[in-house]
């Protein structure tokens, strides 16, 4: 019996493949980072190409690492960075211009006139989303807008739309297979999460012609057969990489709270078979499920910049030579003596929702260094999710009193103490922080019998608790500073 799975694990800074077995131990892992394209500030692009050549990579590397055969995988999961748009032409297979990359604000004029024009509550309504140049609907438009040619050949039905997991798809089925799930299709702001069709009437609001738009299936479903290394294996489970780590953090029961400390930072709630409602700047969204289940829904919050606010402090400001070198030098000093990074590179996401807000650094000092610095950049990560934390208690009705983490972020003791302390809430960690490739592998397994059904899924390895050790004073003291230091981004933003 076969008894491996391979996770294509497509994220926003790199393209990995992880080979699990059916005891969910991870047999091997391979990582290939890909280009980040800034044309102009907040404008924000991959080469869709290159995503592809980094994931079939990857894919190849993982097998061979893990000693095995390409025949010997039972099923394939894909999970991928959202949002992310790419366009494509479906004679050639090549795209008509670079992947628009869910960071990126050049949409955000005309989402303001979007919201002018009235169509915030109908779209909501519909898609559980605001109105924000982060979700594809918008970019997909600007693409056929602004490249030459392409509304024409759309209008004739020779271009396809996809996230990240249809683009990987559509290629490693030779064109075969142009198909999502509902996780990623509900993240598009033109599919409608309680009929669970596209919107013909948010389809007209934007121009965009359904022949463009992939089939839409659960996220344990038969996708049908791709190939790597000359061999063919099922596709299982797509699923967006926030409701697979959902999903892979076992958060399968109403109430149950995770976040994903990745490139952004997402926090999501399992609501159950009823869509929750957000009066707290939250979103409504769809989880994994499998065919012939009810659909199941998440609030979820979105911070745009979390651990890449790490990257920032490494490739650009030169402070550190890696991630780790972050958790040490914030270690060295007591405090930010504060200073509060807003790492709003790309606006704020939730609960603010400014589109145009630019980052800041404030209350610097003569005595202020990198160690300060080191320390904001993490503090400012667990900040921004306790923003998330305490929105979505006040929509719930629910005390958020723990929280499960995962990411690559989580690794960092420091960060995942100063989020207890700051959020009074339990952090629990497993050693193993791949929960995204993890859910992705649990659904592709599930579908083709590797496991009964939930209840049977794997451990995926001990977990590390973070406990709350801040004085209520210290704690209210920092959030205060915190929420100065937003207001005067959201003041300047509004300049």
């Amino acid at each position: 019996m076969k008894k491996y799975i391979l996770t294509l694990d497509e994220g926003t800074t790199s393209a990995r493949a992880i080979v699990t077995d059916n005891s969910g131990k991870i047999i091997s892992v391979a990582q290939h980072e890909f280009t980040q394209i800034y044309p102009s500030p907040s404008l924000v692009e991959h080469d869709p190409t290159e995503i592809l050549s980094a994931q079939y990579t990857a894919a190849g590397e993982a097998i061979i690492k893990a000693k095995i055969q390409s025949d010997e995988i039972a099923a394939v999961g894909i999970t991928n960075q959202r949002e992310t748009t790419i366009v494509w032409d479906k004679n050639t297979g090549e795209p008509v211009y670079n992947a628009i990359v869910w960071q990126c604000r050049r949409t955000a004029d005309y989402c303001e006139q979007l919201i002018k024009d009235g169509y915030e509550d109908y779209i909501k309504q519909v898609t559980g989303l605001k109105i924000d140049a982060y979700f594809s609907a918008t970019k997909i438009k600007w693409i056929l807008d602004n490249v030459k040619g392409a509304r024409e050949k759309a209008e004739s039905g020779d271009l396809l739309f996809g996230t990240v997991d249809t683009w990987l798809l559509w290629k490693f089925s030779n064109g075969k297979i142009h198909a999502t799930d509902y996780t990623n299709a509900c993240r598009t702001m033109l599919f409608n999460i309680h009929t669970l069709e596209y919107d013909e009437k948010l389809l007209k609001l934007f121009d965009i012609p359904k022949s463009m738009m992939p089939a839409v299936y659960p996220s344990g479903h038969n996708f049908g057969d791709i190939e790597i290394m000359n061999a063919k294996m099922p596709v299982t489970a797509i699923a967006g990489d926030q409701q697979s780590a959902l999903f892979g953090q076992k958060c399968f029961n109403p109430g149950d709270v995770k976040n994903t400390y990745g490139t952004g930072c997402f926090l999501l709630m399992n609501t159950g078979t009823t869509p929750g409602k957000s009066n707290n700047g939250l979103l409504t969204t769809l989880i994994s499920t499998f065919d012939g289940e009810e659909p199941q829904y998440a609030l979820e919050g979105s911070v745009f910049v979390g651990g890449a606010v790490i990257q920032w402090l490494r490739d650009e400001l030169k402070i550190i030579k890696d991630a780790a070198e972050s958790e040490k030098l914030a270690r060295k000093v007591q405090s930010s003596d504060g200073v509060y990074i807003v790492p709003a590179f790309t606006g704020l996401g939730a609960p603010y929702w400014e589109m145009k807000a630019r980052g800041a650094v404030l209350g610097l000092t003569r005595g202020s260094g990198k160690c300060h610095f080191a320390r904001a950049a993490l503090e400012a990560i667990a900040y921004q999710t306790d923003d998330l934390i305490k929105a979505m208690s006040a929509d719930s009705g629910l005390e958020v009193s723990s929280l499960k983490a995962d990411g690559g972020a989580s690794r960092n003791g420091f960060l995942m103490q100063f989020q207890a302390d700051i959020s009074a809430a339990e952090v629990y960690c497993p050693d193993n922080a791949e929960a995204t490739a993890m859910g992705a592998a649990y659904i592709a397994g599930l579908v083709v019998g590797l496991w009964k059904d939930r209840d049977h899924l794997p451990v995926a390895g001990d977990v590390k608790t973070y406990t709350p050790a801040m004085s209520d004073y210290d704690r209210l003291f920092l959030k205060n500073g915190w929420e100065k230091a937003i207001k005067a981004v959201n003041l300047f933003s509004k300049e």
